[in-house]
């Protein structure tokens, strides 16, 4: 272990224009614990076309830790999930964790077991995404035995630098107010680059669970270093904010 990670070190993985899954990995991680991340970059013309790069070149991004003491890596870009054959990516996966000896986790699987792990059949959605990425995505978590209840879309500011990156968390609160959860077991706020954080402490209802991509990443990654069990007892710090709200507030003031 490292000085500042005695009880564990992550190697995170983020799109290159990403703004938010590092600094929220950061607050959400426990004490003891830390992230190192490496950009994911790409050439590619469209999202669509940049978020398939990504998943080629995720073994070799993680050459970029080096021989650094980690002991899982967090893929945090849930698009790219939604694109790519789930059976060639867990194939994927599972070579690169038998090669490398640790787990490489997508935010995709980790909103997965968090969903399992709270018995939830029935999820509310809140959407960043386009059209193309949006019916991909929706697919995906049918695909994986969820029925999809009210969704919530965001429209991005195609304007700016990015169309979810640019977001406020205003944005997910909002819409996160909006959304009916009266017969829902659970709420999922997609996308890694948007901001949540303050949006899952003022949520209407506390007592409907709420996940996002990165809270559920963190809980995976430390559940794997730690070798704990993967339940709805090791999620509820990080669903309840009590982990990790102070952090929150001391950085932003609020």
């Amino acid at each position: 272990m490292t000085e500042y990670a005695p009880k564990g070190l992550f190697g995170l993985l983020t799109p290159q224009a990403n703004t938010t899954a590092e600094l929220e990995v950061q607050l959400l991680c426990p004490p003891g614990f830390a992230a190192l991340t490496a950009r994911l970059t790409s050439d590619q013309p469209t999202m669509e076309d940049r978020l398939i790069d990504y998943v080629d070149r995720m073994d070799s991004c993680i050459d970029r830790f080096a021989n650094a003491p980690i002991g899982a890596v967090g893929f945090a870009c849930t698009g790219a999930s939604y694109l790519v054959d789930a059976a060639q990516e867990q194939k994927r996966l599972a070579e690169i964790a038998d090669r490398r000896a640790f787990p490489v986790i997508t935010a995709a699987q980790a909103i997965t077991d968090a969903l399992r792990s709270l018995g939830a059949q029935r999820i509310g959605v809140v959407s960043p995404y386009g059209d193309t990425l949006h019916d991909a995505g929706m697919r995906f978590w049918q695909a994986r035995g969820f029925r999809i209840g009210p969704v919530a879309r965001l429209a991005g500011q195609e304007a700016s630098f990015h169309p979810i990156y640019a977001l406020s968390g205003n944005a997910a609160g909002e819409a996160l107010a909006a959304l009916d959860t009266s017969d829902v077991d659970a709420v999922v706020i997609l996308g890694t680059g948007l901001a949540t954080l303050g949006a899952l402490l003022d949520r209407p209802d506390p007592a409907m669970p709420v996940l996002t991509p990165n809270l559920a990443l963190v809980w995976s990654m430390v559940t794997a270093v730690t070798g704990t069990e993967r339940s709805s007892d090791t999620l509820a710090p990080w669903l309840d904010g009590s982990g990790w709200a102070g952090r929150y507030r001391e950085r932003t003031g609020l």
